[in-house]
């Protein structure tokens, strides 16, 4: 976890996202996924810290505010503390996620019981993790996975939730960009 560690604090964009996010006072989020993996890919194969990173996944856990204005002002409050940064901004209140899934993915899931729980089931080990900044300015990290797939840079599907083809579309995209990284086939998970 050192070496994450270091890498994020390295990422000056990112730790800026990270204190910001810290400063919205929400109990309960990270800053997870792609952003983070992507930056740990980039530092080991020497790119740039933000070499193609689309996006900053903030991810919170609101089960009383499902799809109502107060879900709607939290997200305006989250975009406008972040309009400055020339990177789009995917926020999801995991805890309304089952409402829409099958509508965008095509099939039914169980509504998660926590935060945690959600990113427990995202789409591969070294990319089910998320970080936050707490109020002593250490990270906190959840990494169910680990993170060793993450910084040998291999790719390994996460079955509980995603499909074969969600996860193929996933590593076409990534191989592309960070060449360097190692597929593990979905038929061998």
């Amino acid at each position: 976890m050192l070496l994450l560690e270091n890498i994020i604090r390295q990422n000056i964009l990112l730790m800026d996202i990270l204190e910001r996010a810290r400063n919205l006072n929400i109990e309960n989020y990270y800053i997870g996924a792609g952003c983070v993996a992507q930056s740990t890919w980039n530092y080991l194969c020497g790119n740039d810290l933000w070499f193609g990173i689309k996006d900053i996944d903030f991810v919170y856990f609101d089960q009383e505010n499902t799809n109502n204005p107060i879900e709607k002002k939290l997200k305006e409050k989250i975009y406008e503390s972040f309009s400055d940064i020339n990177i789009e901004i995917d926020i999801v209140n995991q805890a309304s996620v089952h409402l829409w899934y099958k509508d965008y993915f095509g099939y039914p899931i169980k509504p998660y019981k926590s935060l945690e729980s959600a990113i427990d089931t995202w789409p591969t080990t070294a990319t089910a993790l998320g970080v936050r900044l707490e109020t002593d300015s250490t990270l906190k990290i959840y990494a169910p996975f680990g993170v060793t797939d993450l910084l040998q840079m291999r790719i390994r599907a996460n079955k509980v939730q995603i499909t074969e083809e969600i996860y193929i579309k996933k590593v076409d995209n990534w191989i592309k960009k960070w060449p360097n990284l190692t597929i593990i086939p979905w038929e061998i998970e």
